[in-house]
This record gives structure tokens, C-alpha cells and sequence, in this order.
């Protein structure tokens, strides 16, 4: 008996050891978590969610930074266009300011037959691309490498690779490149909306674009100088 009393009295110490030194004890009202525990539960504020994002409760109505608060959509070589765009977006809901300025512009890809040697090189590949459907295919000249044959300026992908596959088929190798001239262009810099949303292509499409003439950007707004500066 006094043996089995000496093993509970060791054991109840033990016990008091471990729950005073080594557990971590429950909180107390109003006593903080150390921030150093982690786990599933651990109460975090919104702005410690991964992305910012919040997560049930009231927390899921806190307003979030956006990523932008304006957006650029353009660049329309046609004025009336542009305000034909700002029209609609404005029947969306949507606040516009149209801005002007000069700006290399992206027309479209070049397609070409390039580094021809002569100019007999030239008419050759002219005449075998016109009768392989390149009608209005023409020499421009010599860009410093050999003379060259245009197929002609293209902003749509499908009549890009139409007209590559025309000069294969006549037996040459076309290269395509972006074509850029200096232009006066326009843009619309439209605000966000109230409830966050900011126009697709898709609303720009249907605004009038086709007549700018340009492929479809939608850019950040240009940063606005600080007030009074």
C-alpha cells in the first residue's frame, strides 16, 4: 500500500509540473493571444488575410483597395469616334474624360517578303505572289538587306496568317512585324464605378471602336498630378 501511495503521490506531481511549466494555459478574458500561434482558428484582422481578401461575417463588406481606379480605353485615330465611345459608357454608367496627344501607334502587322536580292528577284516574287492570291502585293523598295515585296499592313490575326500562308504556298518565307506611325490619337480615361466595375473590350467594342481604326487597349489611367502642384 505504501508503494502504491508513493506512485499516485509521483504521479499527481508530475502532472502539476507539466500543466504549470510546459502546457500552454487557456486565455483569459481579455487576455491576448500571443501572436506567435498559428492554427486554423487564430482570429486575424482583414487586412492579415491572404490577398486581402475578407471572410465571413461583417468582415465580408469591408471595402477593398482596388487594383485600379480608372481605366484608359482607346487609341481612337477619329475624335467622333472616341465620343460616340464616351456616349455609350456613359449610358452604362460610366464617367469619361476624353485626352488627346501624339503617340506611335500600332496599325496593324507588316507582312513582307524580305532580303530579295535584285530587282529581277523582286518582279519574280511579285508575280508568283500575285497568282497565289497576294493581289495587292507590291515592291517598296530596299530596306538595306535586299529589296523587299509587301503583302500588305493586317490588324486582324486570320488575314495575317492568310497572307503568310499565301507567300509560302508561292514558295517564300514571310516575316511579320508590328507597323507604327505617329498619330494624333485619343483616349477615354473612364473612372470606376460605384460598386467597382470597370468596362470590358466588350463594352468599348460595341461603343464604336471599329471606326478608331486601332487594335483595343485598356491601360491604367496616367497618373494624375498632385492638386496644387
Amino acid at each position: 500500500m505504501r508503494v502504491l501511495f508513493l506512485l499516485l503521490l509521483l504521479a499527481n506531481l508530475l502532472f502539476l509540473a507539466w500543466n504549470e511549466w510546459i502546457a500552454t494555459p487557456p486565455s483569459r478574458p481579455g487576455q491576448s493571444v500571443r501572436a506567435t500561434e498559428a492554427g486554423p482558428n487564430r482570429l486575424r484582422l482583414v487586412r492579415e488575410l491572404p490577398g486581402g481578401e475578407a471572410t465571413g461575417g461583417s468582415a465580408a463588406n469591408v471595402p477593398l483597395m482596388p487594383a485600379a481606379d480608372c481605366v484608359s480605353a482607346g487609341p481612337f485615330l477619329d475624335q467622333a469616334a472616341a465620343n460616340r465611345t464616351a456616349a455609350r459608357l456613359g449610358g452604362l454608367g460610366y464617367v469619361s474624360r476624353l485626352r488627346s496627344g501624339i503617340e506611335d501607334v500600332r496599325v496593324g502587322q507588316w507582312v513582307r517578303v524580305v532580303n530579295l536580292a535584285t530587282a529581277d528577284d523582286a518582279d519574280n516574287a511579285l508575280s508568283a505572289l500575285r497568282a497565289a492570291g497576294a493581289t495587292d502585293a507590291e515592291v517598296v523598295g530596299d530596306d538595306g538587306s535586299g529589296v523587299v515585296v509587301s503583302l500588305g499592313v493586317f490588324s486582324d490575326a486570320e488575314r495575317i496568317l492568310a497572307a503568310i500562308d499565301i507567300a509560302r504556298r508561292a514558295g517564300y518565307a514571310a516575316e511579320a512585324s508590328d507597323r507604327l506611325r505617329t498619330a494624333e490619337v485619343y483616349w477615354l480615361d473612364v473612372d470606376r464605378l460605384a460598386n467597382g466595375g470597370l468596362p470590358g473590350p466588350e463594352a468599348i467594342d460595341e461603343a464604336g471602336t471599329p471606326g478608331s481604326e486601332l487594335p483595343l487597349e485598356l491601360r491604367a489611367c496616367p497618373a494624375q498630378p498632385p492638386a496644387g502642384g
